[in-house]
């Protein structure tokens, strides 16, 4: 947005402003648990009427239509602009919003449908890594290989609610009537997993274009660090490791961010200065 001059009145921003990226069990070539909850995968955009999601998308539409305040006070989901209450749209709005002709639902802009390994591609289409800036990226993965196949790394390890999530994607196979979604697609690439994304989702941006990228195993293998390629490491753990639950992650968690600040600190600098405010 930077680089696109996004911010009105502001014309002089640029890409240099932002010095290093850090991604954490980042989502950038999609998830094909999206299928698996509800998204079709002949197009990534639409639902299938039996679903998950298309439970969970009526269930929210109802419940900001009833717009009983004690409810929304405990969890409000940010719909308010859409004015969906039963006082503003009555008993005919909410039939408009369930059959998806109205409401937060109707435009497809909501995160599912990017979230599909085809509205990834699409994002990414749009997608620069800039040559002056620094990209880091973890990868999660809670699988492995036994007998050459791919299943949950354990159980004890891995959050009960995404046990069954991370099994289900392991096990994913594209629909062979359904044309993939960009070329050279296998399943197998897409099985190693953290209950959540793929792991080959989470490394760097791939799709439709590959972003520059290096695997990461130690960090004084790659010494000094390059602006402008993405570094990428894998970490074993559920999608819950140190995104949401920083005491179960535990020591683990601590070293992640102290080496991500100490990275940024020691080796992601520029010689000239790149801010308006700093420039002679």
């Amino acid at each position: 947005m930077l680089a696109d001059k996004a911010f009105k009145g502001y014309e002089n921003t640029c890409e240099n402003w932002v010095l290093s990226v850090t991604a954490l069990s980042g989502a950038f070539n999609g998830t094909t648990r999206t299928y698996f909850d509800g998204m079709n995968p002949e197009d990534g955009k639409s639902l299938r009427p039996v679903s998950l999601l298309q439970l969970c998308r009526i269930g929210v539409i109802i419940y900001d239509w009833f717009d009983i305040p004690w409810l929304k006070n405990y969890y409000n989901f940010g719909f308010d602009h859409f004015n969906t209450s039963w006082r503003k749209i009555g008993i005919w709005g909410l039939i408009d919003c369930l059959l998806g002709n109205a409401g937060p639902f109707a435009s497809g802009d909501w995160i599912l449908p990017d979230l599909t390994l085809q509205g990834s591609i699409k994002l990414n289409s749009h997608l620069h890594t800039f040559p002056n800036t620094y990209y880091f990226s973890y990868a999660t993965k809670r699988t492995s290989k036994v007998m050459g196949i791919t299943v949950p790394s354990g159980i004890l390890g891995i959050h009960p609610l995404l046990f069954i999530r991370i099994l289900q994607m392991s096990l994913w196979r594209h629909p062979p009537d359904v044309p993939p979604p960009y070329k050279g697609y296998r399943d197998e690439d897409w099985w190693d997993n953290d209950g959540a994304l793929n792991t080959i989702s989470m490394t760097h941006p791939r799709f439709p274009v590959e972003h520059p990228s290096q695997l990461v195993v130690k960090d004084s293998d790659c010494q000094p660090f390059l602006p402008g390629i993405w570094y990428y490491k894998i970490v074993e753990g559920d999608h819950i490791l140190f995104i949401v639950n920083r005491e179960r992650a535990g020591v683990q968690f601590d070293l992640i961010y102290d080496s991500i600040f100490e990275r940024c600190r020691k080796h992601a600098f520029r010689k000239n200065p790149t801010m308006p405010n700093h420039i002679i």
